[in-house]
């Protein structure tokens, strides 16, 4: 039977003031999903029949998984449910929410989903996502025991409806996988040891572009950069003791009180020292116009000495730097360096409770949203997950010497797999995931990627707006996208803004809407923490 909701009106409007506002709002409709992924049927199926769900999720360029294909087939082994996740362009979120969007307008919302951006509130206030309250605990209760029970009750504070009712999935940290790393093998190179203070880290970066540490007798080297919209140089940020993660501001109590960072005077400080190195030709002169390809493609390029990344990941670049240099590089944990009047007070921040990582739609019927419900029990199975990961034989690894070993990544014939040990997995346990991937030739980068992996914790603070809802921002969507802050600190970094300018920037931050998302922030972190 299905679970109609009576809300078609109020989906347009949602969809069509997010088109217009820029923001992504989505909503529901009341028949079921045509899309491939729904029974249309009206048959009753067998009861172990596989029963298809269409999945989406982020894909930075792999292939999707259509029916039949080595993946889905390895999904419905694992998992039990047919597992189709066609290929949308992610394009930072940005592409994924539009034909997302798109999808729900026309009545064909996926099953089960990642929402981005905060459109989770208003899928929920409009009934087109499924209230997980009561289901989780009787339908996945893999997954509802994975997650701690005060995470489902900051789940149960956030509910937009007011309700205190579980509408998402969420994202779970149990450990921080992002960090500041640098080039020790460079360090060697130009007789420096590991920075610490802020004078010594500068050191570091003149020596890195003027003394060739790549050995190619050309000044093509990097010392530090980033990303557009000053994105992934959080370690030029946390020194300052600045609440950042992966490039966006965030909140945390600052003075005694919940604060956006972008907007504090240690901001401003930050914005000045980072516009220093720009102006000194010690950050990629690019670093506003790379995206992540062309970024990662510097790094493994071999030019760039110090940069903001995944920690665990190393051995991916590790792996790309021998293939495209020739080198075995080391690539370590680069302190939180202490910048004058911030001693003892930079930090790497992470949240323990992220962003929805699911959601449920409500427009499909029971069969299907019981498949949906074994989806998420099954990929909370931690006995799966070193299967997920390893994938397809001949796609994803290859068997050496009867062993599985992951194959280099590669967009053009690889399908694109989840990944559920990020989200749910231990510390001990990716480790044991990294080591089941080496080879006795390749092990060196998977044990560097484990050291940084457990070097990085002992830098990280959690935030005072762990687990802060994206309905704070509601009515205010370039306070959400933080549009005013990639303006002014582009600008301030490049130089086209002086400094003093930041003082006008925050000004109107708070005059377009800083200040009612700051008091609701407030009373937020006044019930929950």
């Amino acid at each position: 039977m299905f679970r109609k909701k009576s809300v078609v009106l109020l989906m347009i409007a949602v969809i069509m003031i997010s088109i217009i506002a820029g923001c992504s709002s989505n909503s529901s409709n009341n028949e079921p999903s045509p899309s491939g992924s729904s029974n249309n049927s009206g048959q009753p199926q067998a009861e172990n029949e596989i029963v298809d769900i269409e999945v989406w999720t982020s894909n930075t360029g792999f292939k999707g998984v259509d029916k039949g294909s080595p993946l889905y087939n390895l999904y419905v082994k694992l998992l039990g449910v047919g597992t189709i996740s066609p290929y949308v362009e992610w394009n930072g979120g940005t592409d994924y929410l539009n034909t997302l969007n798109t999808k729900i307008a026309a009545g064909e919302m996926p099953n089960v989903f990642l929402p981005f951006n905060g459109n989770e509130a208003d899928l929920a206030r409009s009934g087109a996502i499924t209230d997980l309250t009561d289901l989780l605990p009787k339908h996945a209760p893999k997954l509802w025991e994975r997650i701690p029970k005060e995470v489902w009750d900051i789940v149960k504070a956030n509910d937009p409806t007011g309700q205190g009712r579980i509408y998402w999935v969420p994202e779970m940290k149990t450990y921080e996988k992002t960090t500041g790393l640098i080039r020790k093998d460079w360090l060697e190179k130009v007789g420096l040891e590991m920075p610490k203070t802020q004078a010594e880290y500068v050191n570091v970066l003149k020596a890195f572009k003027e003394k060739d540490p790549n050995g190619n007798n050309l000044a093509d080297e990097i010392p530090t950069g980033g990303r557009e919209n000053a994105r992934w140089m959080d370690h030029l940020f946390n020194q300052y003791g600045i609440a950042m993660v992966e490039g966006f501001p965030d909140w945390d109590v600052y003075d005694g009180e919940l604060t956006f960072s972008a907007v504090t005077p240690n901001m401003k400080d930050a914005l000045a020292f980072i516009s220093t190195l720009y102006k000194e030709k010690l950050m990629d002169p690019e670093t506003f116009l790379n995206d992540k390809a062309a970024w990662d493609g510097k790094i493994d390029n071999n030019t760039v000495g110090n940069y903001y990344h995944w920690g665990q990941g190393a051995f991916e670049h590790l792996e790309k730097l021998e293939m495209a240099a020739g080198v075995k590089a080391d690539i370590a944990v680069l302190p939180v360096i202490e910048a004058p009047g911030y001693e003892g007070k930079g930090y790497i921040s992470t949240k323990q409770v992220g962003s929805p990582a699911w959601v449920v739609s409500a427009q499909q019927d029971e069969q299907h949203l019981m498949a949906s419900l074994k989806f998420l029990n099954e990929y909370a199975d931690d006995s799966k997950w070193v299967d997920m990961y390893m994938g397809v034989e001949g796609m994803h690894h290859e068997v050496v010497d009867g062993k599985r070993v992951r194959l280099p990544e590669d967009k053009s014939t690889q399908q694109n797999m989840l990944a559920p040990f990020y989200q749910f997995g231990s510390m001990e346990f990716q480790e044991n995931l990294l080591l089941e991937s080496a080879t006795p030739e390749n092990k060196w980068r998977y044990e560097q990627s484990i050291t940084n992996m457990k070097e990085l914790q002992q830098f990280v603070k959690v935030i005072g707006g762990d687990g802060l809802p994206s309905s704070i921002y509601e009515n205010y969507p370039d306070i959400r996208n933080n549009t005013l802050w990639f303006e002014y600190a582009t600008k301030i970094i490049i130089g086209t803004y002086p400094i003093e300018k930041f003082d006008e920037f925050v000004e109107k931050w708070n005059k377009s809407g800083g200040e009612e998302v700051t008091k609701k922030a407030r009373e937020w972190y006044a019930k929950v923490k």
